[in-house]
């Protein structure tokens, strides 16, 4: 009798590893499968399409070169030892975020006349100061004052 009981309860907790396990695996795959590519076109207007791009951790965002004479070059965020590095110019460019804060990127070419974006991952703003506090051509800090007041009320 006692066997038996303590065989039922080994296999009642086998059965519950299992479910969590199964349960784990569930939600690591709708993580994955829930990532989203946000598309970005250079514009006409030595403008991106999307200025301020806010995502989750995990997303990809992909600029377009339907446009030439642009590029897409990061100068902050969370961590600056590991940002993207510089596109080619008139060529497509895929970057997928996997850790939150803000960035900056601008293009090389136009980013002094004020072609810069900002990415939002993870809806977090820890890193705003040091995206501040970088050197910009007084135009280009004017459209990031904007673009900051935009990501900040839709928060």
């Amino acid at each position: 009798m006692v066997l038996q009981y303590i065989w039922f309860l080994n296999e009642k907790s086998r059965n519950m590893h299992r479910i969590i396990f199964i349960f784990s695996l569930i939600l690591t795959i709708s993580k994955i499968t829930s990532a989203e590519t946000i598309q970005i076109d250079f514009t006409p207007y030595d403008s991106y399409s999307i200025e301020v791009a806010k995502i989750d951790v995990g997303d990809t965002i992909e600029w377009l070169p339907k446009n030439e004479g642009h590029n897409v070059e990061f100068l902050g965020g969370p961590d600056f030892d590991s940002l993207p590095e510089k596109s080619d110019l008139n060529a497509f460019y895929s970057v997928t975020f996997n850790l939150s804060g803000v960035y900056l990127y601008h293009c090389t070419p136009h980013g002094n006349t004020g072609m810069i974006g900002l990415v939002i991952v993870g809806n977090d703003f820890h890193n705003l100061k040091d995206i501040e506090s970088i050197e910009l051509s007084r135009t280009a800090k004017s459209v990031l004052e904007r673009l900051i007041r935009i990501a900040k009320s839709d928060s």
